[in-house]
């Protein structure tokens, strides 16, 4: 039976496309004014207290049962302490020694990672694009790098900071694994996200309160302004657009977004920052581009 021909892109659809791109291109320079003088795992912290509650009131809202079991919450600590923990506290640290643009460009091989991850968790069939994808994925990364590696201009400390990235990366994938067994478990994406949420926060405020940081706020416009930013925009309103986009297009249109993200967050950089391009950049991020493309186009197993 020949499958039936997928519905043309509305300007409602197109809306909540560039609404998740910008949110999310923007989220990466506003995780930059978070870090300085606050501890980066209080800063995250403060993000997910903030954002939780409104998970939970559009859970509510959009009719999702809040009560789970004890299974169900020990996934959703895994969930919070991969997804809203380790990912965005590596992230944060990472932010410290790296351009914001090139925190979105590693983040983008998420999708890549995702594939990887399902080999190894599921015993899945690698597709022969997707190895290529992956190989131009990783080699754009080192290209995008290496006038800070190579020469005179090599700096150890932005060695560690894409380290501590490819790791968050890793964090995130490994989350996105659990979430897809809670969904497959028919747990609301929503609620669920709440409750990892608050399971996350509360991970990092104990490594906080161990660690002896102080859990302090910075009183300035720009640390402030990027919480609000964070918590509301990137966390909460582009969530629900994601989720929207989501059922509308299909998981494998809507995961586009991803491609998008590095071009956003790379101009950002260039106009708030200075990032300065190179040759290598410029080819570098071609390759990126190219790797999840190729990723995200793989045909679905059978």
């Amino acid at each position: 039976m020949k499958p039936r021909p997928r519905a043309r892109f509305t300007p409602l659809d197109f809306t909540l496309y560039a609404a998740v791109i910008g949110a999310w291109g923007f989220s990466w320079i506003a995780m930059h004014y978070q870090v300085g003088v606050v501890a980066p795992e209080v800063s995250v912290v403060w993000r997910f207290l903030l954002a939780a509650p409104l998970m939970f009131a559009l859970a509510w809202a959009r009719g999702d049962r809040l009560r789970f079991g004890p299974r169900d919450h020990l996934a959703l600590l895994g969930l919070g302490i991969a997804l809203f923990c380790t990912n965005f506290a590596l992230f944060y640290y990472g932010a410290q020694w790296i351009a914001s643009g090139l925190l979105a460009v590693i983040f983008s091989l998420a999708s890549v990672v995702n594939v990887w991850l399902g080999v190894l968790a599921l015993g899945a069939p690698v597709d022969r694009r997707v190895a290529l994808g992956g190989a131009l994925g990783g080699g754009g990364v080192a290209a995008m790098f290496a006038p800070q590696f190579l020469g005179t201009r090599f700096d150890p400390q932005v060695l560690l900071g894409l380290a501590l990235c490819l790791g968050g990366t890793l964090a995130f994938c490994i989350g996105n694994m659990i979430s897809a067994r809670l969904q497959q478990r028919n747990l609301p994406v929503v609620a669920g996200s709440a409750w990892a949420m608050l399971y996350g926060a509360a991970t990092l405020a104990t490594v906080a309160a161990l660690r002896g940081q102080a859990f302090t706020i910075e009183p300035t416009f720009s640390y402030l302004a990027g919480l609000l930013y964070l918590a509301l925009i990137a966390s909460v309103v582009a969530f629900a657009c994601y989720l929207t986009l989501l059922g509308r297009v299909g998981a494998d249109r809507a995961a586009y977004v991803t491609v998008m993200l590095p071009v956003v967050a790379l101009a950002v950089s260039t106009v708030l920052e200075g990032y300065r391009w190179t040759l290598p950049a410029g080819v570098g991020l071609a390759a990126v581009l190219a790797g999840n493309l190729l990723v995200l186009r793989a045909p679905r197993q059978r």
